[in-house]
């Protein structure tokens, strides 16, 4: 009588969700995110990815930002106006035009990509920790 069919569920949504601003959209303002933002209308403000979230940005062959980038991965096929930060991954398609500084980690750029503009690569943020042995060798603080 019941069945574990699954087909009839609703999809789980996740905390890593995408949004759409679709083509025609014009928005006015900046946006902050969370997730994936896929983007194919115009953008006229800075695009933010929350602090500490893994966000990606795709900007389709349609989609257009007049503002400030700063995520830490996005994929670029439209046109942006504006410096472009991207903390870990950057990718230009074949489509892309940034007028402005690209500041990134990695960088995948396909023929006919275009940079007007700056080109600064980041070295990843290397954190130190001291091994197990060096902490035991080091003499322990007195509190006072």
């Amino acid at each position: 009588m019941f069945s574990n069919n699954r087909k009839n569920q609703a999809p789980s949504v996740s905390a890593a969700a995408t949004s759409l601003i679709a083509r025609g959209v014009t928005l006015r303002g900046d946006v902050l995110f969370s997730g994936a933002l896929h983007l194919d209308g115009t953008v006229e403000g800075s695009i933010h990815a929350d602090a500490g979230s893994d966000g990606m940005l795709t900007i389709s062959e349609t989609g257009r930002v007049v503002g400030r980038i700063e995520v830490p991965h996005a994929v670029i096929n439209g046109g942006v106006t504006g410096d472009v930060h991207v903390a870990e991954r950057l990718e230009l398609a074949p489509l892309a035009r940034v007028d402005g500084d690209v500041h990134y980690q990695v960088l995948e750029m396909t023929a006919g990509a275009q940079v007007n503009g700056k080109m600064v690569h980041q070295a990843p943020q290397t954190i130190r920790q001291l091994t197990q042995a060096a902490i035991a060798a080091a003499p322990a603080l007195d509190e006072a």
